[in-house]
């Protein structure tokens, strides 16, 4: 579970209803059908006209990505397993690396082990593990994009939803009491447009984004670590090249835990 995505729902969630109630509104007035029908309903039909079947049918399994934790490694395990690899390969050659090919779960860091495992060269097997990761951040763009298109259209539906709210309101000059009630649910539809798009979609595409980032720092590392393997490097040397992509504090922890004593930069 992806802690941050959940504190972060529930906040805001709790900002918006207590911040009503400490301006004197019931939280029960955002109970409006014609608002909610107008924000959720209307943001999904603009979100599925934009984006064809095929894009649509993952939104499920995006909400599963931006509330799970998805990297099945860390970069300092990852390191670790690299360096025990190269240590492998070089005291019984690279195809003794065959025998620990099927107990890798990462099917990408599989298939580029399988690749040097069977002989290619190493600018074959960096050209086919770019273009997959290459591949992977297309279909990440397209669904973050979908959340900060929902992001767009929401905010806009609430003006309309405010819109069709006051041409109710006009209807009713000559009674007050309707007045009142139909400006103030004018103002909840433009009010849960802003909420949805600014503390919802906005913020789940921003973390998409950035989940795939980490992913594609993931796999360079998996591709700098197979290639040199290839052209068998030591463990340690593995080690120095895939700190690189560690921030500062890592780097430094992993020397250290190797017992020696390094200066890092940032």
């Amino acid at each position: 579970m992806d802690r941050t995505s959940l504190i972060g729902l529930i906040l805001g969630v709790v900002a918006v209803g207590v911040g009503m109630v400490l301006k004197g509104v019931s939280p029960g007035a955002l109970i409006n059908p014609a608002a909610i029908l107008i924000i959720i309903v209307g943001t999904t039909a603009s979100v599925v006209t934009a984006f064809p079947t095929s894009e649509i049918k993952k939104v499920p399994k995006l909400f599963g990505i931006v509330f799970k934790d998805k990297n099945s490694y860390n970069a300092k395990d990852l390191i670790g397993e690299f360096s025990d690899l190269a240590q492998m390969a070089r005291k019984e050659g690279l195809l003794a690396l065959e025998a620990s090919i099927d107990e890798i779960a990462d099917p990408f860091m599989k298939n580029g082990l399988s690749l040097a495992v069977d002989g290619h060269s190493a600018d074959y097997i960096r050209d086919v593990l770019n273009e997959e990761i290459d591949a992977m951040e297309e279909r990440h763009s397209v669904g973050a994009s979908i959340f900060s298109q929902a992001g767009t259209y929401a905010p806009t539906l609430g003006v309309l939803g405010a819109v069709i709210g006051l041409i109710s309101a006009l209807g009713n000059m000559d009674n007050t009491d309707e007045l009142g009630k139909a400006i103030s649910a004018a103002f909840v539809a433009t009010m849960l447009g802003i909420f949805t798009g600014y503390v919802w979609w906005h913020p789940f595409a921003n973390k998409l984004k950035r989940k795939s980032k980490e992913e594609v720092r993931i796999k360079e590392m998996m591709v700098e670590g197979i290639l040199s393997i290839l052209e068998g490097e030591a463990p340690r040397v593995i080690e120095q090249k895939l700190a690189s992509y560690l921030p500062a504090s890592e780097r430094k922890e992993i020397f250290e835990e190797s017992g020696e004593s390094r200066n890092v930069q940032a």
